[in-house]
């Protein structure tokens, strides 16, 4: 579920280490409006993947 829009401010008590994110903050956290993570039939943290996610352009900075 990628709605393709980015906020300003991270949600808050998401943690992320992606950097190559497009919605991550450059430091620790993620910038997009809303999260979807799955899949359902996941049965622990190695199964599970952001659905969001959306890779960072090679000229986005961390500023975009």
């Amino acid at each position: 579920m990628d709605n393709g829009k980015k906020q300003n401010k991270p949600i808050k008590n998401v943690a992320c280490d992606v950097i190559s994110c497009a919605y991550h903050d450059g430091i620790s956290s993620c910038t997009a409006k809303q999260i979807s993570i799955g899949p359902f039939e996941a049965q622990n943290c190695y199964d599970t993947v952001c659905a969001t996610y959306k890779p960072r352009q090679q000229t986005q900075n961390f500023q975009d």
